[in-house]
This record gives structure tokens, sequence and C-alpha cells, in this order.
């Protein structure tokens, strides 16, 4: 943050990684070696941030590298926000505020924040981005466990829990309270060795003055989800980033949001679809509405059922437009044999192939090595289960009236 440092950083902004090491050795020459070495660090973290917070703010922000890998997404941040500002909330303290990408969002749509964490580098990364990009005003960075944080004088909570274990004491997000579980250097699947633990945080939530979200992992388990507690899936692009527990919204509700858009599907209780024999379209459900369970809302929209009853594809004779799924059409089914499926792709003219799988055991990639696809033309195919037996379905994805492929919109 000093003059010599930003003066560094606007050096090194688009170092090429392949000439670091001949950059740091002429910088060194004129500046401090730890100095050098943090300007470098930034530049490497900054380019690494772009696919999350976009060029223009990733090039003026300050990261750790925890704060990159398990920072939000800005569109995700700013939807969440957006909901918040739905709600009438003016105030939020963010617990576990990590580098302040949440906090930024929040601010953004003219919402006070109070942005916690216990981490020194993580609060002053997070205090230095409200101040890059002109958020001060609304943004308090407080460096401070966030179980000893007074939150009463705001309208609602946000709380992200840490979700990798091993980590060290520069962790994006931190906080001391510590839960069983599983802690190693992957991600933490069990909500009670998140830090904090789930069960501190669906507290601190039932404590807020109006609302309050928990970030929490997609593949949480529903049962862990309190019934007092919305729960929405959120995908971006088509890749599910998140799930996040609403108190104050809808309890017992749950949705799948896809992004951009917004566009939420809302669960109905409806129950599982019906297996049927395959129809003239496979549609592929987005991973949010997979994780939602939600699948048999797709189902109803497209008037289809499943191919196998433990396995999320939809089957349907008729093209029906849903933003909810990625429709493709089906061509060829056969049992499982891989010469005849490479005789029929050799037959087609196939040299692109694409490979789904779910159900069955066989890597993409080792498929591909086998069928040794050539040729001009693509396709897709599906490597499952039809009502518990192993079958390959061959097709392609729907185009769209705008020329594209996917989702049948």
């Amino acid at each position: 943050l000093t003059p010599e440092g930003r003066a560094l950083l606007d050096e090194v902004r688009d170092t090429d990684p392949a000439r670091e090491l001949a950059v740091a050795t002429r910088l060194r020459r004129d500046h401090p070696a730890d100095l050098v070495s943090a300007a470098l660090g930034q530049a490497r973290l900054r380019q690494r941030a772009v696919a999350k917070f976009g060029a223009e703010d990733a090039g003026r922000m300050f990261f750790t590298p925890n704060g990159v890998e398990q920072s939000t997404r800005a569109s995700v941040a700013a939807y969440r926000a957006g909901r918040f500002k739905e709600l009438g909330i003016t105030s939020v303290a963010d617990l576990c505020c990590g580098i302040g990408g949440d906090a930024i969002a929040l601010a953004r749509a003219g919402i006070r924040v109070l942005a916690v964490d216990r981490d020194p580098a993580t609060a002053g990364a997070a205090r230095a981005n409200a101040e890059a990009l002109g958020l001060g005003e609304l943004i308090e960075v407080r460096e401070a466990d966030v179980t000893e944080v007074d939150t009463a004088g705001y309208d609602a909570v946000f709380v992200d829990p840490a979700r990798r274990g091993g980590r060290s004491g520069g962790a994006a997000r931190s906080a001391s309270v510590r839960g069983g579980g599983r802690a190693t250097g992957g991600r933490i699947f069990d909500p009670e060795a998140y830090s904090p633990p789930l069960s501190w945080a669906v507290e601190a939530a039932r404590g807020a003055s109006r609302a309050a979200a928990l970030k929490v992992a997609p593949g949480i388990p529903h049962e862990a989800v309190p019934d007092d507690a919305e729960a929405e899936w959120i995908s971006d692009g088509g890749d599910v980033k998140e799930a996040v527990l609403w108190f104050g919204t809808a309890p017992g509700a749950v949705r799948s949001t896809l992004l951009p858009g917004p566009r939420t599907l809302l669960g109905t209780g409806l129950p599982d679809p019906e297996v049927r024999t395959p129809g003239r379209y496979l549609y592929e459900p987005d991973g949010a509405a997979i994780r939602a369970h939600l699948v048999a809302e797709v189902a109803e929209q497209v008037g289809g059922g499943l191919l196998d009853a433990t396995i999320a594809y939809v089957t349907a004779d008729e093209l029906v437009p849903t933003p909810y799924a990625t429709a493709y059409e089906i061509t060829d089914r056969m049992p499982f044999n891989v010469k005849k499926l490479k005789a029929l792709l050799r037959e087609r003219r196939v040299g692109t192939l694409t490979v789904k799988k779910r159900g069955s055991a066989v890597e993409p990639e080792e498929l591909r090595r086998k069928v040794r696809p050539q040729g001009p033309n693509a396709a897709t195919v599906f490597l499952t289960r039809v009502a518990g037996a192993p079958t390959m379905l061959i097709g392609h994805p729907v185009r769209t009236a705008s020329g594209g492929s996917g989702r049948a919109t």
C-alpha cells in the first residue's frame, strides 16, 4: 500500500509468468526483494481473480491465495445482495468476510456493511479493497473473532464459514470456533467441521434482527438444512457455485436459481417422476436443480419422465422450452458396447465426441481413446442406465433460435 509498492504493482501488472524470474531479478536492483516478491505475488493473484471479479475490479484489488480461491464470484454476490435489498435490508454484518467480495457487492447495492475477519492480512486486504473500489464509507472492516461481535445494530447477518481444512493462520475466512469432523487440506463435507461450525452460524442467523443468509457447500445434505430456513442452490453459467440458507424469508422453501438471469425454480413438493422409455429428447437438468432435488419440477415442465429411477436424466417426446435443463435430440440408443459405438461413429464420420455420464463407471477419456473418433461431424454420447440396464444414447444439443446450442430456450 506504500507509494513504492503501488508503483511496483503498476509495473508488474501484466507480467508473463514465464518472464517472472527475469522481471524479479531486474526490479531487485532498485527495490527490496521482499517488496518485489509481494508485488509479483499480487500480480499473479490478480490475474487469477479476473475470472471471479472481472478485469477492472481484479486489477485494483488486493488478495490472499485463499481469498482468491474462496471468494464468491461477483455475479453471485451481486445476486445475493439484490435479495437482501429486496427484503428492505439497509445494513448487514458480514461475518468471516474474507477479502471482502461479498461486502463489496452489498455496498454496491447501497447496504451498509460491517465486515469481520480475525486474520490480520485478510482483514487488511478487505479494508484495502473497500478503499480501492471507493466503498470505504459503506464498509467498516473489523479484525476480530466473529463469535465475539455484537450484530444487534444490523438488520441482517451474512456468514460464509471456511469449508476447507488444513489452512494456515492466513486463511481467507476464519473464526475461532472449531467443529469436529474431518479437517484435511481438501474440502470439508461435514457442516459441523466448517469454521465456524454450521450450528453456530445457524444460531447467529436466528438471532439476526430481520434476516440472515448462510453460504454453505452445494453438497450439503438436505437433512442438515434447518426446518426454519429457506434453501437455495445457485449456478452461474451452468456451474453450481453455492447453496444459501436464508432465514426470515420463506421457511422450508427450496429453490434453484440460475445466473445470469436470474431464473428461479421453486420446489412444489412433487413426487419422483415415473421411469419411462427413452423419447426423442433428453433433458439434462441444471446442476442447481439437481442439487435442490427439483428434477421432478423440471420433468413436469417438459412433460417427461426419468430414464432410471436413480439418475437425473429426463426424457420426453416433445421439445419444450425451459431454462432449467439443456435439451438433446437423441438419434440412437444401444446397450453399452464399445465396438458398436465405434462402428456407429465411424459411419457417421464423428470426430468431435462429447461424452457425458451418469450411473456409469466408464471414464470419458478412456472411451474416447477406445473409439478414436475421426471426421468432420460432432455428437454427444450419454453413458447411463435405462431402467437399470447400462445404455448408450447418442445425439446432439438442440439448436436454439439464435443458432446456438444447449438450453431449449
